[in-house]
């Protein structure tokens, strides 16, 4: 019997298919064949090789590799039949997030959710198929997160809720699907669960598509292939040690990257964009980065190690110019840079969600309070920290820099200038002080340059606008009042770097 999705000019559902949760997003076929086509077309001929999906939801992912396997593999097995059986009960094999993503996995695979059923294209003794999907333990530490996902136990555990224990990336899990299909596999694949929501009052959340990449790596198949967001790059929550052996590892081959907001997937909205690689276990070089923007390559493709700066710099025009401000010498030291003087969060010790008297009436010592909302004022004496500070010539620039527009070209806020007696929360962050009012205005100046502000987009793959996105950005003497002209010229940068820079960075006002 011929599967459905075997036919020609069938409707494809999962091409419209919408998502179930902000962790799992779904992966249109489309998406899935421009990550499959990155491997070697000899893979598609060979009936030895395993696949494995770790994380399936709709089982785009077995499916699409079905239908080419089943081209590939005409003169291996000429009968069609016999063809469609060994590819699905000896080559493909998949790891459900959830109940009832396994059984879209199998209807996917099988055209039925029930693999030892009369309908199955392929009959199998267990109902399941090779769509692995089983209650999996969490491993719970005394703060109650657990040890392996750090998920949190009291919303992992809720009644009638899925426990998001997904078995790839547990001990628990591991070890019943080593009995079950064996855990040596050819080829991974597929588009994993982001993150793993936590606690707190600020709806953040903790990445896990990191674990799914690690454990897919540590199995050594010839081939890893993931979608990830891109968060990576810069490193962050729970992702610094992940980042730096993504950028040390010269199996990494190639890396596809969407930095805009909505690709490639239009309906979600992940910020800092999506990316996927191609990680082959006997190769070693450099990595092939190709940066696509409105489903078109954005330059040309080039072969470079990644590891060459702390972050991912994933535009392939700025390394150039980066090669040329890192080379910039004075008294034959390298320049030094912004990030050394831009204070930590919190800069005066108070959150964000302090909010000051609305009026100065009556304060023995008010100070002005920059927050998130409004103006406000303070007693000098209940600032916790920095105090100093308040009667100097300050620069503040917000911490968080909003990424809602599907292409961002400012990078940065406006500076503010807070004079002598005044503050901030940590709504903002304090990018330098001076003695004089000439020496803060120069200096806001600076930061609205186009190259200043490049230099930060380049680090800065989220809202988020902390003292490391400005660790590009070279700390220049504030004795005049710089231009892009005059920075232009001072690093070389060519008229077609130039034009290149204006047009990702539009012109900020004063």
């Amino acid at each position: 019997m011929t599967a459905d999705y075997l036919r020609a000019n069938q409707p494809d559902i999962l091409e419209v298919i919408a998502n179930l949760s902000n962790d799992a997003v779904f992966t249109p076929p489309r998406v899935v064949n421009a990550v499959l086509d990155l491997l070697p077309t000899e893979v598609w001929s060979d009936p030895t090789l395993r696949w494995l999906d770790p994380g399936a939801k709709t089982g785009v992912f077995p499916r699409e590799i079905t239908k080419r396997l089943m081209v590939g593999l005409a003169d291996a097995i000429p009968s069609e039949e016999a063809r469609l059986s060994h590819i699905l009960t000896e080559m493909i094999f998949a790891i459900a997030t959830e109940e009832i993503t396994g059984m879209m996995t199998r209807r996917s695979l099988y055209c039925s959710k029930d693999a030892s059923g009369e309908f199955s294209t392929v009959h199998f003794a267990d109902p399941d198929g090779n769509v692995w999907r089983k209650r999996v333990k969490h491993s719970f530490d005394p703060s109650g997160r657990c040890r392996e996902c750090k998920g949190v136990e009291d919303q992992l555990l809720q009644p009638g809720h899925d426990n998001k224990a997904y078995g790839f990336i547990h001990a628990d899990g591991r070890t019943q699907i080593d009995k079950e299909m064996n855990m040596k596999f050819d080829v991974i694949v597929g588009n994993p669960p982001y993150q793993m929501e936590d606690s707190g009052h600020s709806a953040s959340a903790t990445p896990i598509y990191q674990l799914f990449v690690e454990a897919a790596i540590n199995l050594a198949p010839k081939y890893v292939l993931m979608i990830t967001p891109s968060r990576w790059f810069v490193g962050g929550k729970g992702l610094d040690s992940f980042r730096d052996r993504m950028l040390h590892d010269r199996r990494l081959k190639v890396l596809i990257d969407f930095p805009n907001l909505y690709e490639p997937f239009p309906l979600v909205k992940i910020r800092g964009g999506i990316s996927y690689f191609l990680w082959e276990r006997d190769y070693s070089g450099p990595c092939t980065v190709q940066t696509m923007k409105g489903g078109m390559p954005d330059g040309p493709a080039v072969a470079r190690f990644l590891d060459e700066y702390d972050v991912l710099v994933r535009d392939n025009r700025a390394v150039e110019i980066l090669e040329k401000i890192r080379l910039k010498k004075v008294r034959g030291k390298p320049e030094p840079t912004l990030d050394s003087q831009v204070s930590q969060g919190k800069p005066f010790g108070l959150r964000t969600f302090f909010h000051g008297a609305s009026s100065p009436k009556g304060m023995k010592s008010p100070v002005k309070l920059y927050g998130s909302q409004k103006i406000s004022w303070i007693e000098r004496g209940q600032i916790p920290q920095n105090g100093s500070w308040v009667d100097e010539w300050k620069v503040l620039m917000t911490a968080v820099q909003g990424t809602s527009a599907a292409v961002e070209t400012m990078f940065l806020s406006k500076p503010i200038i807070a004079g002598p007696g005044e503050a901030c929360t940590e709504t903002y962050v304090v990018a330098a002080r001076y003695d004089t009012e000439e020496q803060a205005q120069h200096f806001a100046k600076y930061l609205r340059t186009r190259l200043v502000r490049y230099l930060v987009s380049l680090r800065k793959v989220t809202q988020h606008a902390t003292r490391n996105v400005y660790a590009f950005v070279p700390s220049l003497p504030i004795d005049r009042e710089w231009t892009d002209e005059e920075l232009y010229k001072r690093y070389g940068i060519t008229d077609v770097e130039q034009a290149y820079i204006e047009e990702v960075v539009r012109e900020m006002a004063e």
